[in-house]
């Protein structure tokens, strides 16, 4: 696969990828844990098809020290034992926000309530936008068919300010 067009190659795009990673460096640093956000970009960028997503994400969480299990599982993850019930909240509401055209009512009333029984308020906050802006990032990528297998984890570091 081709790449159609590489967004930080121009300068407008290069601009507006430096602000969505200033957005991602507010979650990082949110009190969501980080294995969580792992998890939760893993999932939301299988489900779009994002190879350089998945790449990126996957190479993350194991440099994080995740473990292969959990990291193969993800994508499986109703159906494994390996994930906490907090995880497991954050995973169905990644998947349900990533397919809100799919449901007709968007994340369901018992996704969220579980994401509220395991989360404080700044944590859901960090786990809707990292939702939100895994999303977007999956979308610019399989637009522009940006594909996997060269992402080397904290590649993009000098993009901070």
């Amino acid at each position: 696969m081709e790449p159609r067009f590489d967004l930080m190659a121009n300068e407008l795009g290069a601009k507006i990828a430096k602000r969505i990673y200033n957005v991602a460096l507010a979650i990082v640093q949110s009190p969501l844990p980080q294995t969580t956000q792992d998890l939760v970009m893993l999932r939301a960028s299988q489900i779009n098809g994002c190879g350089f997503c998945v790449d990126y994400h996957t190479k993350d969480a194991a440099a994080a020290g995740e473990t292969a299990v959990r990291v193969n599982l993800v994508a499986a993850w109703r159906e494994s034992t390996v994930f906490t019930e907090a995880e497991r909240a954050a995973l169905a509401l990644a998947e349900e926000g990533t397919r809100i055209a799919d449901a007709h009512q968007g994340v369901s009333d018992q996704t969220w309530a579980q994401v509220r029984e395991h989360y404080d308020d700044d944590q859901i906050v960090a786990l809707v936008s990292l939702v939100a802006m895994i999303n977007a990032n999956n979308r610019l990528n399989v637009i522009v068919r940006k594909p996997g297998g060269s992402y080397q984890p904290g590649m993009f570091a000098d993009m901070a300010n």
